[in-house]
């Protein structure tokens, strides 16, 4: 039941000489995943997590994920980055977009993943009424936007139920032995999940990272353990007859042409939030060295009508990944109208799945034949299975994909310029020096 990659469509963008280097790309990306000595081989614990993972760590994030659900109305999850995207990514594909408009389960919100006073604002507004426990997620604890929102909600707490009470609705997910955040966990009494050391947040969710919010929000872990585990085996072997290794050797074989950017391409809503976790583990791991391919996605049919035009016909450094499931999570029935006012009486009784496969065939032939190569991922279905399988599929590719590229796919030392700046303008101790200097250079 794993990823089928189809790339038909792709013969007349690549030739001969690209071929063989797939070849040899994929067999050297191999080598170093297996062999452990490439760049950034401190964090591939994720290679076997789905084999070695801590089975009394996870058995207290299901009773955790069980006292949550009992005495809560509401859970905040906070995070940012990997901290987040991966629980989002997972409970909007598997429970839905509108998961917290259901009745039957607990409403899991999303903080410290930006620093909008609104956005903050109206979320504690979402609480008034309702009973609400915290996870915050954090290997530090100082990163600047959870620990805002944090100490925002540990107030809200505590002035609601009293500092006692509110210590049993905070469980935090930090490194295991050191950081702000594990201090505060050990002072205050909060339960404490491990974010392990040999794993990156971008490749955490299948860790305590994600599997609280997820369980929590009623999602069947054990089948996406399974799903990610199944992965782990039939992606083992080397060469392009491994599907995560065709994948990562196409992208980069199509990175050599020119195309620089891709688009994951998705036929279902729900899936949204899974491309905003494969941008970031994509963009974080290959974006370096003044190389990478640029992640974007779209969610069609919906963006044929904005961005089809540019997809269709602008600047030829396109290619697409077209993440196609066989089976619909629920189907529809098209109903018959007698006086076919929209003139689609040729739909009458076809189930919806049917017109957006359909969909998703068009917009394929009609990209290729306008200079879009277009991989194809094929799954059977979208459940929690699926879902693991995926995550390490990706997860895979990628860190072959940026092996390939010559960069270390584990390490994001761009991300601390900005922060760096941030400091200093806010007026950080330690930080301060470059302030004047940095404001003059600005808008005023």
């Amino acid at each position: 039941m794993g990823i089928k990659v189809c790339d038909q469509t792709l013969r007349t963008f690549l030739d001969a000489r690209d071929l063989a280097y797939l070849e040899e790309a994929a067999a050297g990306a191999h080598k170093l995943l297996v062999g452990k000595n490439g760049a950034g081989s401190d964090f591939l614990g994720w290679l076997s997590y789905p084999e070695t993972y801590d089975r009394a760590e996870y058995a207290r994030v299901q009773e955790a994920a069980r006292r949550i659900r009992e005495t809560s109305d509401v859970l905040i999850v906070i995070g940012i980055g990997g901290s987040y995207l991966g629980a989002l990514s997972a409970i909007e594909l598997l429970r839905g977009r509108f998961h917290n408009l259901k009745a039957d389960g607990l409403q899991v919100f999303f903080a410290g993943n930006n620093l909008s006073a609104s956005y903050l604002n109206e979320l504690l507004a979402l609480c008034e009424g309702r009973e609400v426990s915290v996870n915050v997620i954090s290997k530090s604890g100082t990163t600047t936007e959870p620990a805002i929102a944090f100490r925002i909600f540990k107030q809200y707490l505590e002035q609601r139920y009293g500092r006692a009470e509110a210590a049993q609705r905070i469980y935090v997910t930090t490194d295991r032995e050191k950081g702000t955040l594990k201090a505060l966990a050990d002072a205050e009494g909060y339960e404490t999940f491990v974010v392990p050391d040999d794993i990156g947040g971008r490749y955490s969710v299948l860790t305590s990272v994600g599997m609280l919010p997820i369980a929590a929000a009623g999602c069947d872990t054990g089948a996406i353990l399974s799903g990610a585990g199944d992965a782990m085996r039939e992606l083992a072997a080397p060469g392009l007859a491994n599907p995560a290794y065709h994948y990562a050797a196409l992208r980069n074989a199509l990175y050599r042409k020119g195309k620089t950017t891709e688009i994951l391409v998705g036929y279902e809503p729900d899936l949204v939030s899974f491309q905003e976790w494969w941008k970031q583990l994509f963009g974080e791991s290959e974006g370096k060295d003044g190389k990478g391919i640029f992640p974007a996605s779209v969610c069609f049919s919906t963006d044929l009508h904005s961005m089809g035009q540019y997809i269709q016909q602008g600047l030829r450094n396109l290619f697409e990944t077209v993440l196609f499931f066989r089976q619909p999570k629920q189907e529809y029935i098209i109903p018959c109208d007698d006086a076919n006012a929209d003139g689609l009486s040729f739909l009458d009784r076809m189930p919806v799945s049917r017109v957006n496969h359909r969909a998703f065939e068009a917009a394929l032939l009609a990209h290729t034949d306008g200079g879009v190569p277009n991989i194809v991922l094929e799954a059977e279905r979208i459940d929690a299975y699926t879902y693991g399988y995926l995550v390490y599929f990706f997860e895979k590719a990628c860190a072959a994909s940026g092996y390939m590229l010559g960069v270390n796919p584990f390490n994001q030392p761009g991300v601390e310029d900005y922060k760096v700046n941030m400091f200093a303008l806010l007026g950080k101790p330690g930080y301060a020096e470059n302030r004047t200097q940095l404001e003059s250079r600005l808008w005023r």
